[in-house]
């Protein structure tokens, strides 16, 4: 008897920093449209509190028709008041337990955890739904560290929170990563794309 497959993971989509609320709702759309989409956090580095509200309001109406999930990052306090999904944290576990007892049993807060084994750990336990390890290629940022498979690998074998691999991936990564990562995450490999929907499709082709 054979062995079952490993379930394909699902795509988590991260937005171009600070979207336009205007222009770029449209472009998700089609890519949402394109294929399925577990989840998109919008990336809203500023403090521009009127101008993210936009954006999650246009994200939103297109995310939520689509029966997918929108997480923002960081702006934990904006999740209740913008009718957001969840909220999505750049600093490991800090702030996850206090967040999950603010937002509740039903939002989603994710961390991003580096290539921490330990701080994706402390955040599954602190009640993350999920952790994202990265960057996974060469991002030329930081101070180069990557998260290597077998980071993922042994995550999927031990741990039950579900992982995001994210940064810098290509087809060959992603092929390489199908087996030992529930989530997928592409942002800036599709978006300064001049085909998102072209783009997106070439890397996931591996995928099946």
């Amino acid at each position: 008897m054979s062995d079952p497959q490993p379930a394909r993971p699902q795509i988590y989509l991260v937005t171009p920093p600070d979207p336009d609320p205007q222009r770029f709702p449209d472009t998700l759309a089609r890519v949402l449209d394109a294929q399925p989409v577990a989840c998109v956090r919008l990336s809203a580095p500023g403090t521009d509190a009127d101008r993210i509200a936009r954006a999650a309001d246009a994200l939103r109406e297109v995310t939520h028709a689509r029966d997918v999930a929108l997480v923002i990052e960081r702006h934990a306090a904006m999740v209740d008041r913008l009718g957001l999904d969840g909220v999505h944290l750049g600093d490991g576990a800090r702030g996850v337990r206090k967040l999950r007892a603010d937002l509740g049993a039903d939002r989603i807060i994710g961390a991003f955890c580096g290539a921490s084994r330990h701080d994706g750990i402390t955040a599954g336990e602190a009640g993350a739904d999920y952790v994202a390890f990265g960057p996974v290629g060469a991002a030329g940022l930081g101070d180069g560290t990557t998260a290597p498979r077998a980071l993922f690998e042994w995550w999927s074998e031990m741990i039950e929170v579900p992982v995001v691999a994210e940064g810098a991936l290509d087809a060959a990564l992603i092929e390489s990563l199908a087996p030992v990562v529930d989530f997928i995450g592409l942002g800036a490999e599709i978006w300064g794309e001049d085909d998102p929907v072209a783009a997106l499709a070439a890397l996931t082709a591996p995928l099946g």
